[in-house]
């Protein structure tokens, strides 16, 4: 695409007036449905449906846990790996697995329960369930990766 004929794309797009989007409130009264910042009658949310959200994301922490057991078994026997790079490699390569995995298993507890504790407290604002989960987000920052990197480089 020719940079004039970006241009004119923009101009004519300016011309016809920018529409802007607002998802945080219902639209203002059109002659039929809910006035402005009233809900939507569509719009149902059910103690129910949290409650089996939390549960399914805390069900996750069992296949999580598996996954773990299988890891630890087959680090089993490695032994000492200061005469083996190779061997010193994989462990810290497990160790890092290990960790990470761990704080998976934990962020599904905690997200499980935030989602079952929304469901019993729907009267809750919202502003206080997002406090809860960005505290959630900073608690459970991704790690680092430390696998494949050259150490002393």
């Amino acid at each position: 695409m020719a940079w004039d004929e970006w241009e004119q794309l923009k101009a004519d797009a300016a011309a016809r007036g920018s529409t802007q989007m607002q998802l945080n409130q219902f639209p203002a009264d059109q002659g039929q449905g809910s006035p402005g910042g009233a809900a939507s009658a569509d719009l149902k949310s059910g103690k129910r449906a949290w409650a089996k959200a939390g549960e399914d994301v805390k069900g996750l922490k069992d296949g999580i846990g598996k996954a773990l057991t299988t890891l630890e078994n087959g680090q089993a026997g490695l032994g000492d790996t200061s005469g083996c790079q190779s061997a010193a490699v994989q462990k810290e390569l497990y160790d890092s697995w290990k960790k990470y995995v761990t704080g998976v298993s934990s962020r599904c507890g905690v997200l499980g329960g935030l989602l079952e504790q929304a469901g019993h407290d729907l009267a809750k604002p919202d502003s206080a369930l997002k406090q809860e989960l960005d505290a959630l987000k900073v608690k459970y920052q991704d790690t680092e990766a430390v696998g494949g990197q050259v150490k002393g480089k």
